[in-house]
């Protein structure tokens, strides 16, 4: 016989614990309440920023005026998609702490389109 002995097969390491999270509820529902206000102030906004083309006419304006209206635009209608889908999924995620830190991301990435129409529309440039 051996002097060696076979020791038991250690236990696989798990990263991620497959406990319940306790606080994820907290990111959505930061995203829930900062998107309540940021997304229809967007939308207003963003809606509200073709009177900039009121000066110059809609023929006459510079191409960045324009082309800054097209992004504003194509944020809200695109955006408006993906900040959804991300806002549903950071809820919908199981709730442990293995999906915790994708939870805050999707949450935090949820509020960026209304952000950057908001940010687009107060530095339109000249018309």
């Amino acid at each position: 016989m051996s002097p060696h002995h076979l020791a038991a097969p250690a236990p696989p390491v798990r990263r991620y614990p497959a406990e319940r999270d306790r606080r994820a509820w907290v990111a959505p529902t930061v995203a829930t309440v900062l998107g309540s206000v940021l997304a229809p102030s967007a939308g207003l906004l963003g809606a509200m920023s073709v009177m900039a083309t009121d000066g110059c006419g809609p023929d006459d304006c510079s191409q960045a005026l324009t082309t800054a209206l097209i992004l504003i635009h194509g944020t809200l209608f695109v955006g408006g998609f993906l900040a959804t889908g991300a806002w549903l999924t950071s809820w919908l995620l199981p709730w442990t702490r293995r999906w915790s830190v994708l939870r805050a991301w999707l949450a935090g990435l949820s509020l960026l389109p209304p952000v950057l129409v908001l940010v687009m529309v107060f530095t339109l440039p000249a018309g």
